[in-house]
């Protein structure tokens, strides 16, 4: 059996940029000081004169990119979620989403699998920031490719957009001929019929892998990977939840505002469903390897194979 190729989302979103800069004249990119880290770097080394370095003045750097969406650029603002999402909020809502200008939002090191930096920078609230913004698209890839096709639609897309990336290498689980990314459309990764597993980013191949687990027990997991958050696949949320009873949510996230809420707000409304939502649960993070982070706070594919057993 072939090895697993795993590469971090944030490479995937320096190396798209390089590539869409080359078709793009007009794309530029903004970062505060952390080039090296969320991967402009390769856009600043092909196209210097369209990277601009703000310096660590993140709520700044989005004012820039406001002025510059007015004038016709498509700016992407780069930094760690916890600040660009976190320390800028009011810019983000107040100069780029008010006025619906065209700025994209680059934000890497999402979640706790930032590993050693710790609480204070494994930002496990962004998406339930950013989702509570009005007109603001919210994208978090799962993988490589997930994440170049992503970036480009978000540069297709007329307005502002979040996209989440992340530290840790994640298992490529979408090189194949057939796989296509629509913005709002979910992707189902696996089809079933005793529950629903639906999950966003990182933890899609961790379900995916715990589905295994459970076929082996003799329960069928619909596997449904939603990239889009904002906005939500709606129809097929709604059609899963009909058809398998049960749906958990996983999600390397707070389990307050992220894709489970997203998921619960829905289905309350259009077809009620018995709802587990796997995430983080209202704590902060801590300073540790990723992968053991990811174990320790139920996030791995043993122990949502244990959470979706005892709910089924």
């Amino acid at each position: 059996m072939s090895e697993v190729v795993k590469i971090a989302t944030r490479d995937s979103y320096g190396n798209a940029l390089v590539e869409c800069g080359k078709e793009y004249e007009n794309l530029v990119v903004l970062d505060a000081d952390l080039a090296a880290a969320t991967k402009t770097c390769v856009f600043k080394k092909a196209f210097p004169e369209r990277h601009i370095d703000c310096g660590i003045a993140e709520s700044n750097m989005v004012g820039i990119a406001a002025g510059l969406a007015s004038t016709g650029k498509i700016p992407f603002v780069s930094s760690f979620a916890m600040f660009v999402a976190g320390r800028a909020f009011e810019q983000v809502r107040n100069s780029v989403a008010y006025p619906h200008l065209n700025v994209k939002i680059g934000a890497t090191h999402a979640g706790i699998s930032v590993g050693e930096d710790g609480a204070t920078h494994q930002c496990n609230e962004d998406i339930a920031l950013m989702r509570s913004i009005p007109g603001m698209v919210v994208i978090n890839p799962a993988d490589d490719v997930e994440a170049k096709a992503a970036v480009r639609a978000a540069i297709e897309h007329d307005g502002p957009v979040y996209l989440r990336f992340g530290r840790l290498a994640a298992p490529v689980i979408n090189d194949r001929p057939d796989y296509k990314f629509e913005l709002g459309k979910g992707v189902v990764l696996r089809e079933g019929k005793d529950v629903t597993i639906i999950a966003t980013g990182l933890c899609v191949a961790e379900a995916l892998n715990a589905a295994d687990k459970l076929a082996a027990d003799g329960i069928s997991a619909k596997v449904i990977n939603i990239h889009t958050i904002k906005p939500l696949d709606e129809e097929l949320v709604v059609a899963a939840a009909k058809e398998t009873g049960k749906v958990v949510t996983v999600e390397e996230h707070s389990v307050i505002g992220g894709l489970g809420s997203a998921v619960c707000d829905c289905l309350s409304q259009k077809a009620p469903t018995p709802v587990l939502k796997i995430g983080v649960n209202d704590v902060f993070g801590e300073s540790g390897p990723a992968v053991q982070l990811i174990a320790k706070y139920g996030l791995n594919a043993e122990s949502i194979y244990n959470k979706v057993k005892s709910f089924v």
